[in-house]
């Protein structure tokens, strides 16, 4: 299973929940869509119990501090990352551009396409990509905070509200 967050921008409550949730339900890998904002946030990472991958959003302007705060669990921020996950190839880009979104999910080069940017949850299936966005962790503009769980055997996503 895959933990899915986006937003978080340094909303510390919402991220122990996130870890929180996502040690529970055992997830073996964690995508973070960008805007985590400030380096000071990885010590809530450091608590999970699987590796985390995360991409830089269209905030987060500290990006030294973040990549050398974030090499302690193992992981370099990108603007765009391509990985390989129990048989599915995954991408993860903040989203802050509409037509590269729609590109990649297009392309039906990727199983799954995680997204962050717009802070609205959305699970959309396109011929054989699925596209995630898992909303936001800080809940500033929906009032939610959410996080998704991928089923990577059932191919199956969902969405929780933290």
């Amino acid at each position: 299973m895959i933990g899915i967050m986006s937003d978080s921008h340094d909303d510390i409550e919402g991220i122990r929940k996130a870890v929180d949730l996502f040690n529970s339900r055992r997830v073996d890998l964690v995508l973070h869509a960008g805007d985590l904002i400030s380096p000071f946030t990885v010590k809530e990472f450091k608590r999970l119990n699987c590796k985390f991958r995360g991409v830089f959003g269209n905030n987060d302007g500290e990006r030294y501090g973040l990549n050398e705060k974030f090499s302690e669990i193992g992981t370099e921020l990108k603007d765009f990352i391509e990985l390989e996950h129990r048989g599915l190839k995954i991408c993860v880009y903040h989203g802050t551009y509409e037509a590269i979104v729609n590109a990649l999910v297009e392309g039906n080069r990727y199983d799954v396409v995680v997204r962050g940017h717009t802070h609205r949850t959305g699970v959309i299936k396109k011929n054989k990509t699925i596209l995630i966005n898992p909303g936001e962790v800080c809940g500033y503009l929906t009032g939610k905070k959410t996080v998704a769980i991928m089923d990577t055997k059932k191919m199956e996503v969902e969405v929780y509200e933290i």
